[in-house]
């Protein structure tokens, strides 16, 4: 589920690509004094993404912009919705922009035997535990330091911790007794196009600011059955990779063509 927020910019600005830290205090500003709040300061995956405020150019006072929140939770997204619709202003970093409405969407990866795209929308971030890198053949330069995910390391790594993450989230955001990604046969995707790998220092808490190493990916996939379904649905729900709620690994159903091959609308709601 997601709430597709249209923006207008408030006056000239020039695009803010340090817009991670910002915006994520916006979110959590919304959840505050809910039921979501203790997520604020947990370690686990807080159920949410979001993509960058697009089309990520410089503006003037009067243009449109586009925001995406996104969970599997609805009663989280109605908290953020409502946060926005009452309090219209809405600063992102440099960027100052008024809330002109929100509505929800419902993506969906499709049926069995519906086949397309995802897009990473933001940058993805996949970080190879230490005690990981020897299996992979990944110099490690010691220490419990994770090692970012780079070209060189293939795909084998990236695709693995991937699920490992997805996992962990199907463990959170979905109920007990239906498979996570790794109990079912079968990759999540058919395919993996890079796009771009790139660093990008980015604030994590007030004066604590870090370069993280991402990539940016076109996903193709085949539905194979109601799980693998569901599976490619929280990723849509959640993100993909770690740091969601810094605004990383949020995606996107790029193409879609049903089981016939016909392009596949997307599935609205709202």
């Amino acid at each position: 589920m997601r709430v597709l927020v249209r923006l207008s910019a408030r006056a000239d600005a020039a695009y803010d690509n340090a817009y991670h830290h910002k915006l994520r205090g916006r979110i959590w500003r919304a959840l505050d004094g809910t039921e979501y709040d203790a997520l604020h300061d947990s370690n686990e995956p807080p159920g949410f993404a979001y993509s960058n405020p697009f089309p990520p150019r410089d503006m003037r006072e009067g243009d449109e912009r586009t925001l995406l929140v996104a969970s599997p939770d609805e009663q989280l997204l109605a908290h953020v919705a409502a946060d926005l619709l009452s309090d219209r202003e809405l600063n992102v970093g440099e960027m100052p922009f008024r809330v002109e409405d929100a509505s929800a969407l419902t993506p969906d990866a499709g049926e069995p035997g519906t086949s397309g795209t995802i897009e990473t929308g933001t940058g993805l971030l996949v970080r190879i535990p230490p005690w990981r890198c020897e299996e992979y053949g990944i110099d490690h330069p010691g220490g419990d330091t994770a090692v970012f995910w780079r070209p060189e390391h293939t795909t084998e790594p990236l695709m693995n911790q991937l699920e490992a993450n997805l996992d962990r989230k199907h463990r959170l955001f979905a109920p007990d007794y239906l498979p996570g990604p790794s109990d079912r046969q079968g990759e999540l995707f058919d395919s993996y196009e890079l796009l771009k790998t790139f660093a990008v220092p980015v604030t994590v808490t007030e004066g604590e600011r870090m370069t993280f190493v991402l990539s940016k990916w076109k996903f193709g996939y085949t539905v194979r059955d109601d799980h693998h379904r569901r599976h490619l649905n929280l990723a849509l729900d959640c993100g993909l990779g770690e740091r969601n709620s810094l605004g990383f690994g949020f995606v996107n159903v790029d193409e879609k063509y049903d089981p016939y091959g016909e392009p596949a609308p997307e599935v609205h709601a709202g």
